[in-house]
């Protein structure tokens, strides 16, 4: 029988022998350790210190530390961006895409997707009343923060108050994977 998704989420980027290290002796200073030993500690450290200088494939990876313990994430996290180009687009992938990548099981997928969704929350929460939509491209911008990744065109409503906040977001219409249809009443 073959192992099941979570198994393959867990096991498929091992990060070594740590055992045998740790059973090594202390005086033999002859053994060299893999390159990897200390790499979690190390990129939270540089997190710490500045997030916005990590690029986005150990940002990625930093998450994928707490969806995949004990493994290498790093060529996870490479593999996904290759896959689908950015950040964004790795979270607002859907989930069957998601778990088309090895490694990624529906566990892990689920999990991107909360994340996504968290941040789309928080994207609106913050735009949600303020003046944020006085010009067109804060309107793009927040349409892109809501919709961008869908895997359907929508037709939506924005209704704003007379300085620009926004008051609702209302779907109207889901179309296709290419247009929307909208008729007038």
């Amino acid at each position: 029988m073959g192992k099941t998704s979570d198994e393959d989420e867990r096991i498929f980027f091992p990060e070594g022998p740590i055992k045998s290290l740790a059973q090594t002796n202390s005086a033999d200073k002859s053994v060299e350790k893999p390159h990897y030993l200390g790499h979690r500690d190390r990129l939270r450290q540089r997190f710490a210190a500045a997030s916005d200088a990590l690029p986005d494939y150990e940002l990625l990876e930093l998450l994928l530390f707490r969806l995949i313990p004990r493994a290498d994430t790093k060529p996870l996290a490479k593999a996904l961006l290759a896959r689908f180009g950015t950040l964004a687009e790795v979270l607002g992938a859907p989930v069957a895409r998601l778990e088309e990548v090895r490694g990624i099981g529906p566990t892990v997928a689920l999990e991107l997707k909360i994340v996504a969704a968290t941040a789309q929350r928080a994207a609106r929460s913050e735009i949600k009343g303020r003046e944020v939509l006085s010009s067109w491209t804060q309107v793009l911008g927040y349409c892109r923060s809501v919709m961008a990744f869908e895997e359907r065109e929508q037709f939506r409503i924005l209704f704003l108050d007379k300085k620009n906040a926004l008051i609702a977001d209302e779907v109207q219409q889901v179309g296709t994977v290419d247009h929307t249809p909208v008729y007038p009443s």
